[in-house]
């Protein structure tokens, strides 16, 4: 089928051996790749109530028909796992150059199996694997592992590695590649540690076969042109996501002192503004990518001059600014960077020191910190990604912290996965997003907050507001399947995914096929939700942000989330059962 390899690789970490296995044109029809491929293989290949970080649990990378093609925003890969951090499903997306290296080896996925006796690094090319004891770089840091895998790995190989949390199987451990770019949230490193496994390297160069060059060319083309006219273009070019501390402060929903405000009185010290008159600033993007959203920066002045890092983004700058009131980007760069060497997700980190300010006040733990001490923070991230300390409670992750402490009424997170940095008080439409999304409080599924922010849609409606996020979500769904950046939504409408997956793979599908696909996908995370125990029940916002309004005065009620709930399940359903023969 073109698009694909039609194949898989699956490792064998116990005994060191792998083997490539066909994958159906059958299945990448109706799975299309990344996301649906990725929680198909997810759902197949583990048992239900399998611990997340047993041996018998796969850990899968999946990359989509668009990986390694000249259509622009191609360059990411998707990770599949049960997540610790929820115990149910887990997936996360990373952008960069590793995508078309992975796809480069000649496979379509790659599967995990076992754990391996000592520490292990895997150098994957196109004929097979080879397996290095790692034993001498264990405890070392993302970027000391990524400088060792390198030196052994052929040249221009792409490698994603973990640092010592996801060694500890911290639940929110993340994986490194490219040195800052993220496989953030979920706990998709402690997967990979509990497998013994410290980096993968991979150094393939195949492509694979499209069946329309011409096509492909003219959806690039026009996606070239509404860029061209769009703002969007420019504000990503010129600030990054740190634009949004301006908007979400104007809007009062930028979340601050761990959710107690939606606006934070000193958002100037931390905005795009500051970081490029006080930062030296390089606009850097991955390949095929005329966004170029990702700042290279470089700290000018004070205590950490000299310090470089791709970044703070945005959710960096809320978790770890707004939510424990740190008032100066240079301090968010320093305890950033810090994070991406422990190997550690910046959003869950920043919302756990948030949280463990307010278990310091309540007494209910001993290690002294209050809101605007990144010196504290930066000695908890130790602690955490360690588990020496209070890191042991916190590294289990903020479910379980929060039970531990009996501090469940003040912990905001949704089936143990944090929210992102919109706050669903004032945005009613992330609430809904937060609650049922499979994966946890994720704000990358549907992005809503676009359409919120944007005017498109009225952030305080609430009948009717489930369709239009269910649009949303089956476009995300589609991107997360092929795999494209999530920034392209305002140039990749759905008349260009149907003619990008008919240039791609050969095959005429509607945008009527299409979404059914997407809401099957869709369902499926939820399904496996469902056999791992997170029922119904979980697909709810924490009770503190039903019952307590922000400093503003902005509240949502548990009647009007469960009237979007119902909305969205009801629409959901109807589309599971009235296209049932639509793909036949």
């Amino acid at each position: 089928m073109t698009g694909y390899f039609n194949r898989l690789i699956r490792i064998d970490l116990q005994n060191r051996t792998f083997s490539h296995e066909p994958i159906p044109d059958s299945v990448l029809e109706s799975c299309l790749g990344g996301k649906g491929l990725g929680v198909h293989l997810l759902s197949t290949g583990s048992r239900p109530g399998t611990p997340a970080l047993s041996p018998k649990s796969p850990f899968i990378i999946a990359t989509g028909p668009v990986t390694g093609t000249k259509m622009w925003s191609q360059s990411r890969y998707g990770v599949f796992a049960k997540s610790p951090a929820t115990g149910g499903y887990g997936e996360s997306y990373c952008g960069g150059t590793l995508a078309p290296r992975i796809k480069g080896c000649g496979i379509d996925a790659l599967i995990l199996e076992g754990r391996a006796d000592d520490l292990t690094c895997l150098l994957i090319g196109e004929n097979g694997v080879r397996f290095l004891d790692a034993h001498e770089i264990r405890g070392k840091d993302a970027f000391e592992t990524e400088d060792w895998i390198a030196n052994r790995a052929p040249d221009g190989a792409g490698i994603m590695m973990i640092g010592p949390a996801g060694e500890n199987q911290v639940a929110f451990a993340c994986i490194k590649s490219d040195r800052w770019r993220s496989v953030g949230r979920g706990g998709m490193g402690a997967v990979l540690g509990s497998k013994n496994v410290k980096g993968i390297a991979f150094h393939g160069t195949r492509k694979a076969e499209i069946a329309d060059e011409t096509l492909l060319k003219r959806v690039i083309t026009g996606i070239s042109q509404k860029a061209k006219e769009s703002p969007v273009t420019q504000v990503y070019q010129n600030w990054g996501t740190p634009s949004q501390v301006k908007v979400t402060n104007a809007a009062n929903c930028f979340p601050t002192q761990y959710w107690q405000s939606g606006r934070f009185e000193k958002w100037q010290n931390i905005s795009a503004d500051y970081m490029q008159e006080n930062f030296e600033v390089k606009a850097c993007g991955c390949p095929t990518c005329f966004l170029r959203c990702t700042k290279h920066s470089k700290i000018l002045h004070g205590r950490h001059t000299g310090l470089e890092l791709e970044g703070p983004e945005y959710e960096t700058i809320y978790a770890i600014g707004g939510l424990n009131n740190i008032d100066s980007l240079e301090e968010i760069a320093f305890l950033n960077d810090l994070c991406d060497r422990l190997g550690i997700d910046t959003m869950s980190a920043g919302n756990m020191s948030a949280f463990a300010v307010e278990a310091y006040k309540r007494g209910k733990i001993d290690f002294e910190i209050d809101y605007n001490q990144p010196d504290r923070a930066a000695e908890l991230f130790k602690l955490i990604a360690n588990r020496e300390g209070v890191g042991a409670t916190f590294a289990e992750g903020i479910r379980s912290a929060a039970a531990e402490l009996d501090l469940e009424d003040i912990a905001i997170h949704v089936k143990g996965l944090e929210p992102g940095g919109f706050d669903p008080r004032v945005l009613k439409g992330m609430g809904l997003s937060y609650a049922t999304s499979a994966r946890g409080a994720c704000h990358l599924r549907g992005t809503f907050y676009k359409a919120e922010l944007s005017g498109q849609m009225d952030p305080a409606q609430i009948r009717g507001k489930a369709e239009l996020h269910i649009d949303y979500e089956d476009r995300a769904a589609l991107f997360d399947c092929l795999v494209l950046c999530r920034f392209y939504r305002d140039f990749i409408g759905w008349e260009d995914l149907v003619d990008l997956y008919e240039a791609l793979t050969g095959i005429k599908r509607d945008k009527d096929q299409l979404q059914t696909l997407a809401n099957r996908i869709t369902q499926q995370t939820r399904t496996f939700n469902t056999r791992e125990g997170l029922d119904a029940s979980t697909d709810m916002l924490p009770k503190r942000l039903l019952r307590e309004a922000t400093r503003e005065g902005a509240a949502l009620s548990e009647e009007d989330l469960q009237t979007m709930i119902d909305e969205y399940n009801t629409i959901r359903k109807r589309r599971e059962q009235s296209t049932s023969g639509i793909l036949a």
